[in-house]
């Protein structure tokens, strides 16, 4: 998969979906920046914690999406290895899969220049 492709495509039918149903999706984005924004917790860390949850949730947009903001938040390769091994460990074998990707996806979205 290519995850920076992915997340376009996720993100255009996100956007296609709003105009079907603009009053989900506004209540949805409220609900989004009321739980990312900068509190006691950084948007990274809060981004590394979505991205754990999107794991073990088996969320492969919910990946492609937390990978990358996890990135704009400032998130270092490093620091998302170790979010994945978390996930890992409180998911077991699926997460072992999905985190496997989520890697992939870090990748990926580095080799487009995100750091």
């Amino acid at each position: 998969m290519n995850y920076p492709e992915f997340y376009k495509r996720v993100r255009s039918t996100m956007i296609q979906y709003s105009k079907e149903s603009p009053d989900t999706m506004a209540a949805f984005m409220q609900l989004h920046q009321a739980g990312t924004t900068e509190g006691i917790l950084s948007a990274k860390v809060k981004e590394l914690i979505a991205l754990g949850i999107a794991i073990t949730v088996r969320c492969d947009g919910c990946i492609a999406f937390h990978v990358h903001d996890a990135l704009v938040a400032g998130a270092k390769h490093e620091e998302i290895v170790e979010a994945i091994g978390v996930a890992i460990t409180m998911g077991g074998g699926p997460s072992v899969i999905y985190g496997s990707q989520a890697l992939e996806a870090l990748k990926e979205f580095e080799a487009k220049g995100m750091k």
